[in-house]
């Protein structure tokens, strides 16, 4: 049994940074309750690091991340740091692809002790997961564009390869989740009344859920659902839909819970996985110390629950229950409030809560 884990960690831009020592700092607390060590190293990447060297994700970052049992992400990309096309130089992009991580994984829930933005008492019940396909779609486009004379172009690409390991994916995570107590139900969202790519990607949907007679399943179109999510987030269990319409939706489901300082994310293959905050990097705040760490310290649970199952070891997800279980005493006991909920605690003050009530 393996007791020591190897962690890339590439902190990147903004509060990546800020946010990333807290997570390490948690995962040395939490190594010591469970008996297991992180061997966390550090590595560059990011909008800053390519303004620095012209390089946004360096060879040997990524080498760094196919040698590591798993990825520990912070957030990367500074609003006036462009390519030559207009666009935003996004490392993770470019690892998502390069480690064929096609299942974005975004959990959301909310968290006795915080303030809902949501007036129904049933918001106390949002308990769902967004599961997106992280490699083709419209992102597919990206670096792929054309310009004809004055329009431009950009292809959405949807193949039942890429198409069927995201569906089965979020089935056999309802499975899982049914397994829990919860409902064991997978939506899927498209534009199937619309587009040839989403009514093909419905059919395909259509077909592996037959394959998970456990799960109950159903369809919505992508702006029907932006309204239901809205209007009642707590009747949905686990959704799966294409690569944009997840970017826009995972943005959406943290706001019913108070913003995306809450948001934790996974992006997973069969080989590989990098666990990062939803957020971005907030340049407005960076440097200020009052990041919301929360989504952060999560991510780090999720990482632990993967690598769990990977190497069988279950004292792993003893401590991904520690993470969670203190998050939610920091929060329901009222020792902390982050700065979008109206408190005034700052990152390290986050951090320390949770520290102090694991175990």
């Amino acid at each position: 049994m393996k007791k020591s884990y190897l962690v890339a960690a590439l902190p990147g831009d903004g509060i990546g940074k800020e946010v990333m020592d807290a997570a390490i700092e948690l995962l040395a607390a939490v190594g010591v309750s469970i008996g297991r060590t992180f061997h966390i190293v550090r590595h560059p990447a990011g909008a800053q690091h390519y303004l620095d060297s012209g390089e946004s994700l360096p060879t040997e970052t990524l080498d760094a991340c196919r040698a590591a049992d798993a990825i520990l992400f912070g957030a990367m990309g500074l609003p006036h740091v462009r390519g030559a096309d207009g666009t935003e130089i996004i490392p993770q992009l470019d690892i998502r692809f390069a480690l064929d991580l096609y299942a974005g994984v975004r959990p959301i829930r909310t968290w006795p002790g915080l303030p809902s933005p949501l007036a129904s008492t049933r918001a106390s019940e949002i308990d769902l997961v967004l599961v997106r396909e992280s490699t083709e779609g419209l992102f597919y486009a990206r670096g792929r564009g054309v310009m004809e004379g004055e329009a431009a172009l950009d292809t959405m690409k949807i193949t039942r390869h890429g198409t069927t390991r995201v569906c089965d994916f979020a089935l056999q995570l309802a499975q899982q989740r049914k397994a829990q107590g919860k409902r064991g139900h997978v939506t899927n969202v498209d534009k199937a009344n619309v587009f040839l790519s989403m009514a093909y990607w419905r059919q395909i949907f259509e077909e592996r859920a037959k394959a998970f007679p456990d799960v109950s399943t159903d369809s919505a179109y992508v702006d029907a659902m932006a309204l239901n999510l809205v209007m009642k987030p707590w009747a949905y269990d686990v959704l799966v839909t294409e690569n944009m319409f997840g970017d826009i939706l995972s943005d959406l489901i943290a706001a019913l819970v108070g913003g995306m300082g809450m948001a934790p994310s996974a992006d997973i293959g069969d080989d590989y996985a990098l666990f990062q905050p939803a957020h971005g990097t907030a340049p407005d705040i960076a440097g200020k110390g009052i990041a919301n760490p929360t989504a952060m310290l999560l991510s780090a649970a999720m990482m632990l629950d993967w690598l769990a199952h990977r190497h069988g070891d279950s004292v792993l997800a003893d401590g991904a229950r520690q993470i969670e279980s203190a998050v939610q005493r920091a929060f329901s006991e009222g020792a902390v409030l982050p700065g979008e909920f109206g408190g005034s605690s700052k990152t390290a003050d986050i951090t320390r809560a949770v520290i102090e009530r694991l175990g």
